[in-house]
């Protein structure tokens, strides 16, 4: 399985997603699921994904040939030259849906699921962050105010810090450090999510990545958060108060 979270917040993008992917108790494989795409000083788009990988990995291959055939052909639109984010999601949404349709068939013959669905969200110069959650069948919802973080894949587990602490005006660095810690629940509690993870921050305004970086089973400040959240949580409910049950 997977968990991927995505926050939209004032201050930037927050985006981390784990690596593992299973068919299977004895087949665990590691496959990228955080891929970016950056135009310095221009735009920076990042993309996460979750259900089949044959689906998920023809969508990327599709966009990287659509920006390489621009380069002979500046007027092919891709992700890199589309006039905003809200088209973006449009362009990733037909690639979807055109994965679905080429392979629809054969998948339903051999009775395996084709589901998959996409985080995409960045920032284009003249335009705001952005966040989207497209569907199998190419259509999208975006975060707004009120709902400004997406999850897929195994996203109960990572949820209700997110519910807790989460704002449009919450700080990048904080708004990581939950993201991290909801990752951390969701390890702990399902054996098909698994390092390493993949973590990309977009500061507001900057059209670049601000962080990417790749985060190890041995990484010495993710073992610390996780430790302190799990004292946290310990010291936290022996502190609740008695009820008279």
């Amino acid at each position: 399985m997977t968990y991927c979270v995505a926050i939209r917040l004032n201050a930037g993008l927050v985006m981390l997603a784990d690596t593992r992917t299973n068919a299977g108790v004895d087949n665990i494989s590691r496959y990228r699921k955080l891929h970016c795409w950056e135009v310095p000083g221009e735009r920076a788009i990042a993309m996460m994904s979750a259900g089949n990988l044959s689906i998920t990995q023809g969508i990327i291959t599709r966009l990287d040939k659509q920006i390489e055939k621009s380069r002979d052909n500046p007027d092919r639109e891709t992700i890199l030259n589309a006039d905003s984010m809200f088209r973006v999601a449009q362009i990733v949404g037909d690639t979807m849906r055109e994965m679905q349709e080429q392979h629809r068939e054969g998948m339903e013959m051999q009775g395996a699921s084709f589901d998959a669905t996409v985080l995409v969200g960045g920032q284009r110069k003249g335009g705001q962050c952005r966040l989207f959650l497209i569907y199998s069948a190419g259509n999208f919802i975006e975060a707004t105010p009120d709902t400004p973080f997406f999850q897929i894949g195994e996203h109960k587990y990572g949820k209700p810090i997110l519910d807790r602490v989460i704002t449009p005006e919450t700080p990048l660095e904080k708004a990581t450090l939950a993201a991290c810690v909801s990752m951390d629940s969701t390890l702990r509690s399902n054996l098909s999510v698994g390092m390493p993870l993949d973590l990309a921050v977009i500061k507001a305004d900057e059209y670049c990545f601000f962080k990417q970086r790749r985060i190890e089973k041995d990484d010495e400040d993710f073992t610390a958060l996780s430790e302190a959240w799990s004292k946290a949580l310990n010291s936290a409910f022996h502190d609740l108060p008695h009820l008279n049950l």
